[in-house]
């Protein structure tokens, strides 16, 4: 369980190639030092426009159980996956999604800061490391919808 503060941000659409890649979302959850409050940003990119549309911000009370209980098992599950090597080189998980999260004990990043470039990553994901990557962006999708 991330103790103190942490942040995590997940990036829907990160695959690009010769043109970098366009997100069609990107969610923002922060837990500030000493607060009882998640802070969540949202920006999402409706289908076939050019950019991506802010979503009003909104706070969320971390300490009721069921918020607890997601941010524990997301945090469980980073701790035990691999991330592409190098950074930003292939989609290890093909679910064309990036999870940043930072906290004082536990630093997890797939997908590079600028997106998947087209290469070749020397470590590949196993189906059982996919499906709990997916249950991990299944869990940011969770918590930026509770209210």
């Amino acid at each position: 369980m991330p103790v103190g503060e942490y942040s995590l941000r997940l990036q829907s659409g990160i695959t690009g190639g010769f043109a970098p890649p366009t997100p069609n979302a990107i969610f923002t959850v922060t837990q500030p030092q000493n607060s009882d409050t998640l802070n969540i940003t949202a920006a999402i990119r409706p289908a076939g426009t050019p950019s991506l549309q802010e979503i009003a911000p909104k706070q969320i009370n971390s300490k009721q159980q069921h918020i607890v209980d997601l941010v524990e098992e997301l945090y469980g599950i980073l701790k035990t996956l691999p991330t592409e090597s190098p950074p930003g080189s292939e989609d290890i998980y093909g679910l064309d999604t990036s999870i940043a999260f930072g906290s004082a004990d536990l630093e997890w990043c797939n997908g590079g800061p600028q997106g998947c470039g087209g290469g070749t990553s020397s470590v590949q994901a196993t189906d059982e490391e996919k499906a709990k990557f997916k249950r991990a962006v299944d869990i940011v999708h969770e918590l930026v919808k509770e209210e």
